[in-house]
């Protein structure tokens, strides 16, 4: 089993999002001790934003592209999802939707003619489906008793994921990061109980 690991924040393991996903992986690797963990961090500038001429491509079938910058960053990420059994993303909760690094990667896959193709009947994924599991920290709280903002990440992962063909999608969150420590504390024990329902395991 090979797991893809995509780490968000820019805080990095400093992150809540990032423990939580490291949790989900530590998760995955108690079902499948052999599996092996690709990590890929881009979060911090770690990955550019698309170029003019990876934009080119998207819009034209027939332009003629070179094959470095953003499309050979794209070649390298749509790789590593296609070698990947299941993919555990770590994001935070950005001004109520996706931050900006995980929209970068999201640019990067989201390819037409690569991992999804356009037809009669809508855009169809090329991708093979396989568990794709969240991990959202967020200031402020998005669902449940302490709700009191919108929520336009998970409803945006869930449709521009299906669009290559990435449909298995399972969301954990600790949420309320901003809130204080009573309800953080709160926040992390309702994760963990959602881990610990959906992996019935101890890792």
């Amino acid at each position: 089993m090979k797991i893809l690991h995509i780490v968000c924040s820019p805080r990095g393991e400093a992150s809540e999002s990032y423990r939580l996903s490291r949790k989900i992986v530590a998760r995955l690797m108690g079902r499948e001790p052999a599996a092996t963990v690709m990590n890929r961090v881009i979060g911090g500038n770690a990955l550019p934003h698309i170029d003019a001429n990876y934009a080119l491509g998207q819009h034209s079938a027939t332009a003629e592209i070179a094959q470095d910058g953003s499309v050979a960053w794209s070649d390298e990420l749509i790789r590593e999802l296609e070698d990947s059994d299941a993919v555990v993303i770590g994001t935070p909760m950005h001004n109520l939707g996706v931050p900006s690094a995980l929209k970068a990667w999201i640019d990067h896959v989201v390819r037409a003619r690569r991992t999804f193709n356009t037809g009669s009947g809508g855009k169809v994924g090329t991708l093979r489906d396989r568990p794709v599991f969240i991990a959202i920290a967020s200031g402020g709280s998005f669902s449940g008793e302490y709700a009191r903002q919108p929520d336009f990440l998970t409803p945006y992962l869930t449709v521009i994921l299906a669009q290559i063909g990435l449909k298995d999608l399972h969301f954990f969150s600790v949420q309320g990061t901003g809130l204080g420590p009573q309800i953080l504390e709160k926040s992390r024990t309702g994760a963990d109980d959602a881990l610990q329902a959906y992996f019935p395991l101890r890792v």
